[in-house]
């Protein structure tokens, strides 16, 4: 793959993280069906330069493992989980997510494609939180990755 090609990945699964994100955090705070949600994200929003595919894995795979997500990070917390605002939530079980199940992308990229929505969406100075928590989380996950970046 070209460095052209790679930046327009790269740029498409932005935008599908923080759809993602988005959705996510409405499926959190209205417990609606992921599918309904997809559908008005999808007629809600121009989806013609968004990675669909990874927009659709993060949409359906973090609710379907939700409970086994938590119980990654949970313990790495320095607060209850149900302390945690939907935002922060949200992404923590995103950027998990991505750990456990895109080995594909680095771990640097899952974390700081996190913090950058934080910033955007969390609260003020969440996105150092989201950073700490998810950087224990790919040691766990991605410990022959992170080592070797050590």
């Amino acid at each position: 793959m070209n460095k052209q090609a790679r930046n327009t990945l790269a740029a498409e699964r932005h935008k599908a993280r923080h759809y993602a994100m988005q959705a996510l955090y409405q499926w959190h705070m209205a417990a609606a069906p992921v599918n309904q949600i997809e559908a008005e994200f999808r007629a809600d929003y121009d989806f013609s330069h968004v990675d669909l595919e990874y927009f659709q894995a993060l949409l359906h795979g973090v609710p379907a493992s939700v409970t086994e997500l938590e119980a990654v990070f949970e313990p790495l917390l320095d607060r209850k989980l149900d302390d945690l605002g939907p935002i922060e939530r949200s992404l923590l079980r995103m950027g998990t997510w991505e750990l456990q199940h895109r080995i594909d992308v680095p771990w640097k990229v899952v974390i700081n494609e996190a913090v950058s929505l934080a910033k955007k969406f969390g609260a003020t100075d969440s996105h150092k939180y989201i950073n700490g928590v998810l950087d224990k989380v790919a040691r766990q996950l991605r410990k022959a990755e992170t080592e070797a970046d050590a």
